[in-house]
């Protein structure tokens, strides 16, 4: 198997080989140059500039708050550090919800002054004129179905969607819509493992599951989440790969306890003449 790992720059066009190979796709959300730079040295495929910034960066309740200025800023960062990874960013809430040529300018924006790669979006049937305009100036457009957090306050909860049929057939529809119009793949958030299965096994572009289960092309996670920074969000599908929250505290309450006691800085650690 050719692993994309062999790859020296990951496009969309390798994610649509991965799939056809059966590789799975590795994504996780970065914010800023430091965190993006180990990322991309790590080799993660896919590096998510997501609007989950405004949660996990900003301290907001939703991700409703941040600002197009605000997504470039984090993105430019990003695009700063990566030489490999494919760096997708978040339209954010009210930048492309029922005007389409905003949602161009809006894209158009994110491509010209962060550089970045591709942008994602979160609906389907209801905001096909915008990608429609997105993708007509050659801009590549991930999809995002299911649990969509900009839409929040009309579903009221976080839980589980398309559990009823209504809404799955809904989802099945969307993903369908999706494909057609050009976009590269589809974001699955918190919805059956079984009906993830479904809509990927019916694209021929990739899927990348958030709470999906194991039969999606992908997985993304929040990077502050798995690796246990963030430790209010505790859902079944996140599992943890570190628990950076006590070995930060650890560390800064190792810096108070020798400031305090006077044991930093020591005669190594300054400057006489």
């Amino acid at each position: 198997m050719h692993l994309s790992k062999d790859y020296p720059k990951i496009t969309t066009h390798v994610l649509q080989e991965m799939k056809q190979r059966g590789e799975k796709i590795a994504m996780l959300t970065g914010y800023d140059y430091s965190m993006a730079r180990l990322l991309d040295e790590a080799g993660i495929d896919v590096i998510l500039v997501g609007d989950s910034a405004s949660n996990v960066m900003a301290g907001n309740v939703t991700t409703l708050p941040i600002t197009l200025d605000q997504m470039i800023y984090h993105a430019t960062s990003v695009m700063k550090a990566v030489k490999r990874a494919l760096v997708v960013v978040d339209l954010p809430f009210g930048t492309y919800q029922g005007n389409s040529k905003e949602a161009l300018n809006s894209a158009i924006r994110i491509m010209k002054e962060s550089g970045a790669n591709a942008i994602k979006m979160e609906g389907g049937e209801e905001i096909v004129e915008s990608i429609d305009r997105i993708l007509s100036a050659g801009i590549p457009v991930l999809g995002h179905l299911g649990l969509t957090p900009q839409s929040i306050n009309k579903f009221g909860t976080y839980v589980v969607r398309a559990t009823e049929k209504g809404e799955a057939d809904k989802l099945k529809k969307d993903a369908k819509i999706l494909e057609s119009r050009g976009c590269f793949g589809v974001v699955l958030e918190k919805i059956p493992s079984g009906l993830a299965a479904e809509v990927t096994e019916s694209l021929t572009i990739p899927t990348i599951g958030i709470g999906a289960g194991d039969r999606v092309d992908g997985q993304v996670l929040v990077l502050h989440d798995m690796l246990g920074i963030n430790q209010d969000f505790s859902p079944r599908f996140l599992r943890r790969y570190h628990n950076l929250h006590d070995e930060i505290i650890g560390a800064f309450d190792h810096y108070i306890n020798d400031v305090k006691a006077k044991d930093f800085p020591n005669e190594k650690e300054q400057y006489f003449k």
